[in-house]
């Protein structure tokens, strides 16, 4: 029995499904280019060696932040790839930096994506941050199985039509 989601109206603000509930990609080819912004953030919280090991460097497996900052930006690019009706966007910047917090056990990431185009960088700069953190997840994991990935949230966007988000409480 195949089920049909309900029609969305402009009210529901659900622009991913058509007039019969099916999904579809946006068409956005009557949208202005305009610069668009997002930064995303998320943190991974680990056993207080694993940072350590983090932070002086002697993982086995190498420069973990380092190699976390190209997954991030990687993701980025190839985010239409793995999310299906994200359209594929001619990225300007993609910036990934990683936070050392030792006082909370944890690494925190925050990406900012950029473009010049008809749609926002929002999914761009959040699968950034999840990348980057599993990468470290997937580097360390050896050592500590019990990271929990964790906060991860859009703290801003600016440009196009809805203009800017700044989500409460961020220091963004």
């Amino acid at each position: 029995m195949s089920v049909t989601p309900k029609s969305s109206s402009p009210a529901s603000g659900l622009t991913h499904f058509d007039a019969q509930g099916q999904a579809h990609m946006v068409d956005v080819s009557a949208k202005a280019a305009t610069h668009r912004v997002a930064v995303a953030e998320g943190w991974i919280r680990m056993q207080p060696a694993t940072l350590q090991v983090i932070s002086q460097g002697s993982a086995k497996k190498g420069d973990v932040i380092g190699i976390a900052r190209i997954a991030a930006i990687q993701a980025a690019k190839r985010t239409a790839e793995l999310i299906p009706l994200c359209h594929p966007l001619p990225l300007t910047r993609v910036a990934a930096e990683f936070e050392i917090d030792e006082t909370a056990t944890r690494i925190v990431c925050r990406v900012t994506a950029e473009t010049l185009g008809p749609t926002g960088v929002e999914m761009e700069a959040l699968t950034a941050v999840q990348i980057g953190l599993l990468t470290i997840y997937d580097m360390c994991k050896a050592i500590d199985r019990g990271m929990v990935i964790e906060g991860v949230r859009l703290l801003e966007k600016h440009g196009g039509k809805s203009g800017s988000f700044v989500a409460p409480g961020s220091a963004a």
